[in-house]
């Protein structure tokens, strides 16, 4: 096995046929194909089934791509790691970041760091699920991940700040009027939710059960944006970080009483190379709690 036929696999896996694959891979179609055969001759098992919509991965396929994806990013860190010289990087960073954390502090880094770097690429992904980001971090995917700190965060983590959560709410709410919002003032208050495994809905429900508030749910969202911009339009009020807040909506947007805010870490691969340490310390460098810098009340 190779690490050719990791990739030719991953990329038949995410475009769903070989067709589109080896457009990706810029190769020429049988290559692909003699490669994905030459795979499941020396494996003596099938990767892939051929559905109506196209090839999906098989049962033991799913399981061999999730090892290749493994193999495949290390493989891509050693090269890296072997060509950065003292003034120049090459190389590829994976990036995770908890939906709705580092909204903003996150796009500023990248961008200093590609300026600082421009030849890393860099891929970055949203994920709402904290389980999921820490199964990615321990699979070896991710070389650094953002997320909101939890009772299992790693002990090697590292704490960037805190982001304070604000409560977004309607053109014309009463509370617009007030500097920072009770929260307890906001009972009968439909809710504008999240995705049920994702961080941000745990900590509303936290929030509200602190204030003995029960919540009635007006809608579930999977983007803070889009929970932003449906409270904006009055379906209920929504409780997400300053950072998350689209331009535009900040006049809609009032801190709370009591405070609300999470810590906020990035966990770093083991044996960090240049570009991971480079991006840690850009993180640092940002502001983290920005509800303090929200416009005043007019």
């Amino acid at each position: 096995m190779s690490l050719r036929q990791f990739e030719y696999a991953l990329a038949v896996a995410e475009e769903g046929s070989v067709t589109a694959a080896a457009e990706v891979l810029h190769v020429a179609q049988p290559s692909v194909s003699q490669q994905i055969r030459g795979l499941e001759r020396e494996l003596g098992v099938k990767l892939f089934a051929r559905t109506p919509t196209g090839l999906v991965p098989t049962v033991v396929g799913r399981a061999f791509l999730r090892e290749a994806e493994v193999a495949v990013s290390a493989a891509r860190r050693a090269r890296a790691t072997a060509r950065a010289g003292a003034d120049e990087l090459v190389g590829e960073l994976v990036v995770a970041a908890q939906m709705g954390f580092g909204t903003r502090q996150l796009p500023r880094a990248l961008g200093a760091l590609r300026r600082r770097f421009p030849r890393v690429e860099v891929t970055v992904f949203e994920e709402p699920s904290s389980a999921e980001l820490e199964r990615l971090g321990r699979q070896g995917v991710l070389d650094l991940a953002l997320m909101a700190a939890c009772e299992q965060s790693p002990d090697d983590a590292h704490h960037l700040g805190d982001e304070e959560f604000v409560v977004v709410l309607g053109a014309g709410h009463p509370q617009l009027a007030t500097e920072r919002v009770e929260l307890r003032a906001l009972a009968g208050e439909p809710w504008v939710r999240f995705d049920r495994d994702s961080a941000l809905d745990a900590v509303l429900l936290d929030v509200l059960g602190s204030n003995e508030l029960t919540p009635t749910t007006a809608a579930r969202v999977s983007q803070t944006s889009t929970a932003v911009r449906w409270a904006a339009q009055g379906l209920g009020v929504t409780l997400v970080p300053a950072s998350a807040v689209p331009y535009g909506h900040e006049h809609l947007v009032r801190p709370v009483n009591p405070v609300v805010s999470q810590p906020v870490i990035a966990v770093v691969r083991t044996d960090p190379g240049p570009a991971e340490s480079a991006l840690l310390e850009l993180l640092r460098r940002q502001t983290w709690t920005e509800a303090a810098s929200l416009p005043p009340v007019r």
